[in-house]
């Protein structure tokens, strides 16, 4: 059984996504699925290990195209989740003609061989980053965790890390070691050593300086980095996105240059992991552009599949090319064609769709409608974002999951993050009509709950 009640319950609400046990999740399934939905979700419960934040599930799909996805009764969602994988929409056209393509020649590649597509894809993204840096592919961005702290262990010498607390690096033990999410953390017994914990760079709630005064604060948080490093001399490693992704949370001006130049004078390298931050969500083809800023070693995942294959890639520069003798990842899809070749597409649609100046201007339209929802409702604290990303703040989290499903019922999906925030990623190649009508699905919903708010 998955009881999820109580302490657990609230711990869960602090997480990465919506909690899938509440009255509000109860509530919207009497009224919005239909019985044969119901068997669906009785066989997924029967069949799933249950886990927070996935089983049980919350409906049943059978198609996914461009913005929207779509459940058994035809009813679609325009979908401002999609795990982060939809930078280019769902089964864009061109990625499902490249990889009916590939498939009738190289479907796979076993791992003495290459071939054509990983090499220009690994030319590619190093093209990208300014050149100077070599690839190690994956089936997933947790694995390139992996690879990215075994690589840094190896060429350093050293075996501690800093990170973030409420970070999230991915759900193995390693990646589960340096992220800072209880609700992965808790309960599993001992991690990996040496994993130091860093409050995260919140510019917006600081806890060096609470009144948020980033300019008197004068970077506490960057020189608590420092600080650590300065004290322990066996850091291999500073692992972190260069925001949050879920939060929506930019740090404060100067805090990365402070950070890389204290990397560089301790010898510690700099972990950037983009995994749902790269290829134009922020408006940029990697998050760390906007803070002048390069790493080490970048991690790249979730849309470099095209939102439709599992797969990620470790970047590296050229100097750490050093460990030759000793296996990183070795993983049986490290070079699969069929995810080269989405993963080429993938830049070839971001380019060819200019879809970097896309996120500005659409997000720019984004950004302004909620902060007029900011000014008009009581019950929004807060609104962060950067390119077609963003978070709304809310004052309590029953609200959040009440709107949240408000929304569903009439046709957007989006995620809940740390309880009260809801995260809106539209794909960047969204429709300005669709995101217009998502907006006017979201305000609708704020006005419904402010109305019910007032009442009670």
């Amino acid at each position: 059984m998955n009881h999820i009640t109580g302490r657990n319950q609230k711990q869960a609400r602090k997480g990465e996504g919506d909690i899938n046990i509440s009255h509000h999740r109860e509530q919207w399934h009497k009224q919005n699925t239909s019985a044969a939905a119901d068997r669906w979700l009785a066989e997924d419960k029967k069949h799933f290990l249950h886990q927070s934040l996935s089983t049980p599930c919350l409906d049943v799909l059978i198609s996914c195209s461009g913005s929207s996805i779509e459940n058994l009764e035809g009813k679609k969602y325009l979908d401002f989740h999609g795990n982060s994988v939809h930078q280019v929409g769902f089964s864009h056209p061109r990625i499902v003609a490249a990889l009916t393509d590939q498939l009738q020649s190289l479907s796979f590649c076993t791992r003495r061989y290459t071939n054509i597509p990983a090499i220009e894809l690994a030319s590619r993204l190093s093209e990208l980053m300014g050149g100077g840096y070599r690839a190690l592919f994956s089936p997933g961005a947790t694995s390139a965790v992996g690879m990215a702290l075994k690589l840094s262990r190896m060429v350093t010498g050293r075996f501690k890390t800093i990170s973030m607390w409420d970070s999230f690096h991915g759900a193995s033990l390693d990646a589960i070691s340096v992220g800072g999410e209880s609700i992965f953390r808790e309960g599993v017994g001992p991690l990996l050593t040496g994993c130091e914990h860093v409050p995260p760079p919140d510019s917006h709630h600081c806890i060096f300086k609470p009144d948020g005064d980033c300019d008197a604060c004068e970077l506490r948080c960057a020189r608590y980095i420092e600080y650590i490093l300065d004290r322990e001399k066996d850091v291999c490693a500073v692992i972190a996105e260069p925001l949050r992704c879920t939060a929506v949370n930019p740090p404060p001006a100067g805090f990365w240059r402070y950070v890389r130049d204290a990397c560089d004078k301790h010898g510690t390298l700099l972990i950037f992991d983009e995994t749902a931050l790269c290829l134009g969500r922020t408006a940029k083809m990697f998050a760390h552009q906007h803070y002048d800023v390069k790493p080490d070693l970048l991690i790249l995942g979730k849309g470099l599949g095209g939102g439709i294959l599992p797969f990620a890639a470790l970047l590296a520069k050229d100097e750490f090319n050093t460990v030759g003798h000793t296996a990183l990842g070795h993983y049986t899809h490290e070079k699969n064609p069929l995810c080269c070749r989405a993963g080429l597409e993938v830049l070839n649609i971001i380019r060819d769709e200019r879809l970097l100046l896309r996120a500005e201007y659409l997000g720019a339209q984004m950004r302004n409608a909620l902060d007029r929802f900011h000014t008009r409702f009581e019950c929004i604290t807060d609104v962060r974002s950067l390119g077609l990303m963003a978070g709304v703040y809310l004052d309590n989290d029953d609200l959040a999951e009440e709107i949240m499903y408000e929304c569903l019922t009439n046709g957007l999906s989006f995620k809940i993050s740390q309880g009260k925030c809801l995260t809106l990623t539209p794909p960047l190649t969204i429709d300005e009509s669709e995101l217009q009508v998502a907006l006017a699905i979201l305000e609708q919903a704020l006005v419904v709950a402010s109305n019910r708010k007032i009442k009670t």
